[in-house]
């Protein structure tokens, strides 16, 4: 369990590191070569690691399933999405609008099984995690309009004393 704790922290690093990437790369270049180049760079990257590791075992695809191979045009939609977003929401608010979603559909298709998942039973501990976090999300994006406000009124009242 502690492994895979620390792959999944490690993940979550990574993944925010990678949109701070993605995000400045879509200032200069516009969000289509953003995910063309995060995703054929990660090609490249992992069929050599790829390689490294596993050898021609990689290539041994016989037991997959068909519909499985669209994994890859899923991130096409993950890049892109995440890039708009961070665009129009800001870096913070963005991941965690993605993260929320994320749980919740984990959490979706877990307890209905789907996919090809073990159904898991949907427990109200569950159902509250995922309230607290879309309750995070929610007050994360109030206190930042309010810290604007403040800002806004501040700056206000310093014009107004400096023309006193």
């Amino acid at each position: 369990m502690l492994l895979g704790l620390l792959f999944a922290l490690m993940a979550g690093t990574l993944v925010g590191l990678q949109n701070i990437f993605n995000s400045k790369v879509n200032e200069k270049a516009g969000s289509w070569t953003t995910t063309t180049l995060v995703l054929g760079l990660g090609f490249v990257a992992s069929f050599i690691i790829g390689l490294f590791f596993e050898g021609s075992k990689m290539f041994d695809l016989q037991q997959m399933k068909g519909w499985y191979w669209f994994s890859g045009l899923l991130g096409i939609g993950v890049v892109a999405g995440i890039v708009q977003a961070i665009r129009y929401l800001g870096p913070t608010f963005a991941i965690s609008i993605v993260l929320t979603s994320q749980l919740g559909f984990a959490v979706l298709w877990d307890s209905l099984g789907w996919m090809g998942l073990e159904k898991v039973p949907f427990t109200f501990q569950q159902f509250l995690g995922v309230l607290v976090i879309i309750a995070g999300a929610i007050v994360f994006k109030w206190s930042e309009g309010r810290e604007e406000k403040a800002e806004v009124i501040t700056s206000r009242h310093d014009s107004k004393a400096e023309v006193s």
